[in-house]
């Protein structure tokens, strides 16, 4: 594994999902001396066998986008930009700048930096929902919401994502019911109230998934309300129960939504420090998508550079 010693650097970017990825181009392009520090490329979306709506490819696998990254940071790495395969284990503040300790018990020191470490899902936990991933079972509305036209499907989760993806999937699934474990949902109230009103929409309230059905696809699910276990025809599972963003790195250097995500100035990114920004799944955006988190960290990386070079 190469070192990188006592490097100094102008700008650290942790991540190379989408976010991490479109700023290591740009500040490569924009000869910003730069490290870029991954465990690994791709993100969330490694996971999706089919992605279409990744702007300019009508249809790429999660891993074939991460050689993608991979591929473009590399085409760009050489005495400006630097891409390491490793972890952060530690990161402070560092006069106006940052120091980060490296998994390989090397250091770094940058003027600045962008996390970009993005978020894992809060995956269902219930039988057959590893099963079933991919085939029928989904974590993202997004990439695979227009394969289930047609089709009776059910979220499962009650906050504003899950209200999000149902309404989403109203524009073309047969039915969309929505199952809540509370009996009172944590979505807005007027989000609530215009997706529920929807002819083809069902809530069902203090219901619990027990198991994800299926045959090869998923066929439906099996929940428990009042102490009784009720059964579910669908054709799709789109589970929405929550991020756990990849910040703890981080925790206490940076202002925190209830979360734990990154809170950001939507201008430029730019959070509580003035010398750290965060794109992607891990700040505080009010949508989290491929194309956005790679949008938003561009963003910072313009406001990075007139911060390092128009002093």
């Amino acid at each position: 594994m190469e070192k990188v010693m006592e490097q100094k650097v102008e700008l650290l970017i942790i991540g190379a999902g989408p976010a991490g990825t479109a700023a290591g181009v740009y500040a490569a392009r924009k000869y910003l001396k730069t490290l870029l520090i991954t465990e690994t490329y791709g993100g969330q979306s490694t996971v999706s066998p089919d992605i279409r709506n990744w702007i300019g490819t009508p249809s790429v696998s999660g891993n074939d986008l991460a050689k993608a990254f991979k591929a473009h940071l590399k085409d760009y790495e050489g005495d400006i930009l630097s891409v390491i395969e490793t972890k952060v284990t530690g990161i402070k503040k560092e006069g106006d700048g940052w120091k980060a300790a490296l998994e390989n018990g090397d250091t770094v020191t940058a003027e600045t930096l962008l996390l970009a470490a993005g978020a894992d899902r809060r995956r269902l936990t219930v039988p057959g929902a590893d099963e079933f991933e991919h085939k029928g079972l989904t974590y993202c509305a997004s990439c695979d919401g227009p394969l289930f036209a047609e089709k009776d499907v059910v979220v499962i989760g009650g906050g504003n994502a899950g209200f999000e993806t149902a309404a989403q999937l109203l524009a073309y699934a047969k039915s969309v019911t929505l199952l809540h474990r509370s009996n009172t949902y944590r979505a807005d109230p007027i989000t609530v109230k215009k997706v529920l009103d929807h002819s083809n929409m069902t809530g069902i309230t203090n219901a619990n998934i027990t198991a994800v059905l299926g045959d090869g696809l998923v066929t439906g699910i099996t929940y428990e309300k009042d102490g009784k276990e009720e059964k579910l025809a669908v054709e799709g599972v789109f589970v929405e129960i929550g991020l756990i963003p990849s910040t703890e790195i981080v925790r206490g250097l940076l202002d925190m939504d209830e979360i734990r995500r990154v809170v950001v100035d939507p201008k430029t990114q730019q959070t509580s420090d003035k010398r750290a920004w965060a794109a992607g799944d891990c700040s505080d955006g009010m949508f989290h998508q491929n194309n956005i988190a790679a949008g938003d960290a561009v963003k910072a990386l313009e406001h990075i550079y007139l911060t390092l070079r128009a002093k």
